[in-house]
């Protein structure tokens, strides 16, 4: 990258900081962020190699709207830059959440064909269709550590035995109709994903 097109992206990152500081000083808070720009900055991050920034922004973004779940290709980014600055407990957490909130993206991360289960996907974020979206790939030589890590904990004890607990949930949730039984379900899949932020 030259000293250019680092500065384009820097820039890039100081507008959206001032658009989101803007809203908030007109409305008094983050409420209306229409475009998404707080789930922005990541990416850039990223392609700057700059991980101790982007965990920064990422510690802000977690404090400053602490309900917002984000979505599946913002929680692979902020599981890639936790692992790229260390934080390797938190990052198994984080790739757990993004596993919880679409299935496939390790898969096309990994170059890997799906697994495709009979499953409850609740949203458009949980489907395969939005692997689509995911820029980053195995082959990009600054992702070598990433991927062995990686690999290695999606064939661990510990993510079996969440991801399995999840897909059969899913399952289930496909075809339970609107009753007691399919809000049990739907509060020990919420519940799960508590546990593991824990």
């Amino acid at each position: 990258m030259t000293p250019k097109q680092e500065e384009r992206i820097r820039n890039k990152i100081a507008r959206i900081r001032k658009e989101l500081a803007a809203d908030k000083k007109h409305w008094g808070g983050y409420h209306h962020d229409g475009k998404g720009l707080r789930y922005l900055p990541p990416e850039f991050f990223i392609k700057l190699k700059d991980y101790k920034g982007g965990l920064r922004y990422l510690r802000w973004f977690d404090r400053t709207f602490p309900n917002d779940c984000g979505h599946p290709i913002f929680l692979f980014e902020w599981t890639v830059i936790l692992f790229m600055t260390g934080k390797n407990q938190e990052a198994e957490k984080k790739a757990i959440e993004t596993f919880f909130s679409n299935t496939y993206l390790f898969d096309k991360f990994l170059r890997k064909e799906f697994l495709r289960f009979d499953k409850w996907e609740g949203s458009g974020w949980e489907q395969s269709s939005l692997t689509e979206y995911l820029n980053y790939s195995k082959t990009d030589a600054e992702f070598n550590d990433f991927v062995v890590w990686l690999e290695s904990f999606l064939t661990s004890k510990k993510f079996y035995k969440i991801a399995n607990e999840l897909i059969k949930i899913d399952k289930q949730l496909k075809n339970e109709a609107v009753g007691p039984k399919r809000s049990k379900l739907v509060n020990r899949r919420y519940q799960l994903l508590d546990e593991i932020k824990k």
